[in-house]
């Protein structure tokens, strides 16, 4: 089984957990209208992977804003917060899985580039901060995915060395910064990122399209193909 072996596993959120990807689709949307501004063709490109506080300066910095940066990650958070709480669902099978894990005293943390408002409360309105054991955001570490720091820092927190930690990811740019981290990483299919499929595949150790995969076996271990 996937999870064997391991001490622990480590989430991304966004697309990971729950398809909220269509939020900030939404968000960006409004911002850039209310600024005045055309959308940008590839914007979600440009900033996949940085962190809350690093989209706000790259946005600042590139689109000449008034605001600074709390005011940035503080309006975004206003829009946000009622949509996480109320608008967003988990993953098919991850409640389960979630179980199946603590059950086992397999240690679970989880390492976002979202705000640490938003995932408190999305984790709060399905009552599953109690059994979250560490926490990172990539603002609490120097550099964003794909750099390893997040999954490292999560990793210290749980006390796991990282070999011994399983990732789930559904984006390259996180999938890169798990194995650099020394990690083992399952892509998640997620619509946002279908047409990064091959490289995900490319990238991860496995491949899922939800979890009730790892609860039957039927994953795809991409292993051997490397």
């Amino acid at each position: 089984m996937m999870i064997e072996q391991k001490e622990a596993v480590i989430f991304d959120l966004d697309g990971t957990m729950t398809d909220s990807m269509w939020i900030w689709e939404e968000i960006d949307q409004d911002f850039f209208r209310q600024q005045g501004l055309p959308m940008p063709e590839h914007l979600h490109k440009e900033i996949e992977g940085m962190s809350f506080t690093e989209t706000a300066q790259y946005f600042i910095r590139k689109y000449q804003l008034s605001k600074n940066v709390e005011e940035v990650k503080e309006l975004w958070n206003r829009i946000a917060l009622d949509k996480y709480i109320h608008e967003t669902t988990l993953k098919p099978g991850l409640n389960e899985f979630l179980q199946l894990l603590k059950k086992q005293h397999i240690k679970i943390g989880i390492a976002t580039s979202n705000s640490r408002l938003l995932l408190d409360a999305f984790l709060d309105a399905r009552n599953l901060t109690g059994c979250i054991d560490a926490i990172t955001t990539s603002c609490d570490v120097n550099k964003g995915k794909p750099e390893p720091d997040v999954y490292l820092k999560t990793a210290e927190k749980l006390a796991v060395s990282p070999q011994h930690c399983l990732v789930f990811e559904d984006i390259p740019m996180g999938i890169l910064a798990g194995k650099r981290a020394g990690m083992t990483v399952c892509a998640v299919e997620d619509d946002y990122s279908a047409l990064l499929r091959a490289e995900k595949y490319r990238l991860a150790d496995y491949y899922i399209t939800d979890y009730r995969q790892v609860l039957d076996h039927t994953y795809e271990d991409l292993r051997g193909f490397k």
